[in-house]
C-alpha cells in the first residue's frame, strides 16, 4: 500500500507567453493570386489588431512603392501590435524600412541574411566570415534606427549548427533583440526543430539577451508540428500567418498553433494575447479579400471542423460534447449551433446574432444586411448562421463604391433556344435596360449585358461559385476574378438564385475598376491643375 509520504509531489511549470509574429501581410501575401491593395491591407491589419497578435510584418518596403506605402500607413494607423517591416541586411532596404516605420508607436526592423552552405555558395557567394560581417553591419544600421531588431538566419534549419551559433552570438552582441530561426523551405522535422533550438539556448552564451522566434514553412506538412517543437525547446515567438498561406504550399496556420497550445496548456504550458473568438471572422475576411478559401476539413476554420455526420459521433455529442469535440466552437468564433431566424426576426436580433458571430456593424451596414436578409427570409424557410455571415461579408467586403447597382433582371434560356438576359442596371438617379441575347449560356449573357451597360469590357479569368450554407434553398456564393487593362479584379456576391448571385459579383468587380480609374485620375491633377 503506498502512503501520502511515498507520493511523489506533482512537477509544476512555469506558463510563458509565447508572443504571436503575424507576417500575413508580407510572406502571406506572396501567396500565388493573395495580393491585395492598400485599402484591403488596412482591413486586414485592424482585423489582425483585434485579433490581439503581438508582432505585425506589415511588408518588405524596398519591394515596390505599393508595399513601401502600406507599410506606412499601417505605421501610421494601427496601434496595438509592434509594427514590423522586412529589410535585407543592406543600407538602402534598412533605410526605407525604417523611413516607412519611422511613425509607428512600436516599431520592429527585421533584417535576414542566408547562412545555410548552399545559399552561401549558389546565391549569395560568400564565405562564413563574410556573411558574419554583413549580419552584423546590418544589425547595427538597424539599431541606429530603433532599438527593436530582429535578426533572421535565413536557411537557418540547414545550417550547419556551429556556423549558426556564431553568427547568432556576433548578431546579439551587435544589439538584435530576437533571433529568428527559419525553416524557410520546410525541410526539418520537428525532432530536428527541438534539437536546433536547444543547442542555441545552450551553446550561445548571450543567448538570454534575445528572444529566439521560429518561421516554419509547410512544404512536407509540418510547419506547424516544427513551431510547436521549438516553443517546447525554449523558442518564445511564433512566426505565422492566417489561414497558413504563404510562399508555395506557405506557413505555420497561426489559428492551429495557437489552438494548439490552448487547448494542450498542460503539455505547452504556454499562453498568448489571442483573441481567439475572432479567428473565424479574421479568417473569412482574409478568404473574402483574397480570394483564396480554405478547404472545408481546414483545422479550427473549415467549414466542417465542428461538423458532425455519423449518426455515431452525433449520438455522442448529444450525450457529452467532449466525446467527439476537444475544443468548444464558441472558442474559435464558430456558433454553438446554427441559429434559426425568420421573416418575423426584428434587427435587434439580427445585430445581436452578427455580434455573436464576431461582426460589428455600423448602423448604415446594419441597415442593408437587415433589409437584404429580409428579402432572403421571404425566400427560405430558414435562415442560418452561414446565411448571415455571406450576408456581412457581401457587405464588408469590398472598398469599391456602389457606383453600379442591380435594379432588376430577367432570364430565359433552354437546351434549344438562345440564352437571353434582360438587364437593369441604377447608376445614380438614372436605370439603364439592355436586352442581349447572345452567349453560350444565361452567366455569359449576363456578362454581355454588363459590358453593354456599364461600358467596361473584361475577361473572366477565374469563376466559382459554392454553397455558403446548406439545403436547397442555400444561398450561392460566386467568386471571379477579372482582368481588365492589364490589371486583375475580384468580385464577390451571394443569392439564393445563381445567376443574380453572378450579376452581384460582376458588379462588385466592375464598381472596383471605376472606384480605382477615378483614384488614379485624381491622384495625376496637381494643385496646378487644380
Amino acid at each position: 500500500m503506498t502512503t501520502s509520504s511515498d507520493q511523489k509531489p506533482t512537477p509544476k511549470f512555469e506558463t510563458r507567453t509565447i508572443k504571436i509574429f503575424d507576417t500575413t501581410l508580407r510572406d502571406g501575401e506572396q501567396s500565388p493570386g493573395g495580393s491585395m491593395n492598400l485599402t484591403e491591407k488596412l482591413e486586414v491589419a485592424q482585423a489582425l489588431a483585434d485579433l490581439g497578435i503581438d508582432v505585425m510584418e506589415a511588408g518588405f518596403p524596398i519591394a515596390s512603392p505599393g508595399d513601401f506605402e502600406a507599410v506606412r500607413e499601417i505605421a501610421t494607423t494601427i496601434r496595438g501590435p509592434v509594427i514590423c517591416g522586412l529589410a535585407r541586411c543592406n543600407d538602402g532596404d534598412i533605410d526605407r524600412a525604417w523611413e516607412a516605420l519611422q511613425k509607428a508607436h512600436h516599431a520592429r526592423i527585421h533584417v535576414f541574411l542566408a547562412t545555410s552552405a548552399i545559399h552561401r555558395e549558389f546565391k549569395l557567394r560568400m564565405t562564413q566570415e563574410e556573411i558574419i560581417q554583413r549580419a552584423v553591419k546590418g544589425v547595427q544600421r538597424a539599431i541606429s534606427h530603433c532599438d527593436d531588431v530582429e535578426f533572421s538566419a535565413e536557411d537557418a534549419a540547414r545550417t550547419e549548427i556551429d556556423f549558426l551559433c556564431r553568427v547568432v552570438e556576433a548578431v546579439i552582441d551587435a544589439g538584435a533583440t530576437t533571433i529568428n530561426v527559419p525553416d524557410t523551405v520546410g525541410y526539418t522535422t520537428p525532432n530536428e526543430m527541438y534539437a536546433r533550438i536547444e543547442a542555441l539556448l545552450n551553446r550561445v552564451p548571450n543567448i538570454d539577451k534575445a528572444i529566439l522566434s521560429c518561421h516554419c514553412h509547410d512544404d512536407l506538412g509540418m510547419a506547424v508540428a516544427n513551431s510547436l517543437a521549438a516553443v517546447q525547446a525554449g523558442a518564445g515567438q511564433i512566426e505565422c500567418t492566417i489561414n497558413g498561406i504563404g510562399e508555395r504550399a506557405g506557413n505555420c496556420s497561426l489559428e492551429e498553433v495557437v489552438m494548439a497550445m490552448r487547448t494542450r496548456q498542460e503539455l505547452f504550458h504556454t499562453r498568448t494575447s489571442i483573441v481567439t473568438e475572432r479567428l473565424v471572422p479574421v479568417s473569412r475576411l482574409l478568404c473574402k479579400i483574397t480570394g483564396l478559401d480554405v478547404q472545408r476539413n481546414k483545422a479550427i476554420v473549415g467549414r466542417n471542423a465542428f461538423a458532425h455526420e455519423s449518426g455515431i459521433h452525433q449520438d455522442g455529442m448529444l450525450k457529452e460534447r467532449s466525446t467527439y469535440e476537444i475544443m468548444r466552437p464558441e472558442d474559435v468564433g464558430f456558433a454553438k449551433t446554427d441559429l434559426v431566424l425568420g421573416k418575423h426576426s426584428g434587427r435587434a436580433a439580427l445585430a445581436d446574432r452578427a455580434r455573436e458571430l464576431g461582426y460589428t456593424l455600423t448602423g448604415e451596414q446594419l441597415q442593408t444586411v437587415f433589409e437584404q436578409f429580409k428579402s432572403l427570409a421571404d425566400k427560405k424557410k430558414e435562415i442560418y448562421d452561414g446565411d448571415i455571415v455571406a450576408l456581412i461579408q457581401q457587405q464588408i467586403s469590398g472598398p469599391a463604391q456602389q457606383v453600379w447597382s442591380l435594379a432588376s433582371f430577367a432570364v430565359t434560356s433552354g437546351s434549344s433556344k438562345k440564352p437571353c438576359v434582360e438587364l437593369t442596371l441604377r447608376h445614380g438617379e438614372k436605370e439603364y435596360t439592355e436586352r442581349v441575347e447572345q452567349g453560350d449560356g444565361p452567366i455569359d449573357a449576363a456578362f454581355w449585358a454588363v459590358e453593354k451597360i456599364t461600358g467596361i469590357k473584361v475577361v473572366c479569368k477565374d469563376y466559382r461559385v459554392r454553397s455558403a450554407t446548406i439545403g436547397r434553398d442555400a444561398l450561392g456564393e460566386v467568386t471571379l476574378e477579372v482582368e481588365h487593362e492589364g490589371q486583375q479584379y475580384r468580385g464577390m456576391g451571394t443569392s439564393t438564385d445563381t445567376v443574380e448571385a453572378t450579376l452581384f459579383a460582376m458588379l462588385n468587380a466592375v464598381n472596383r475598376i471605376v472606384t480605382e480609374k477615378s483614384v488614379r485620375s485624381q491622384s495625376k491633377v496637381t494643385p496646378q491643375d487644380s
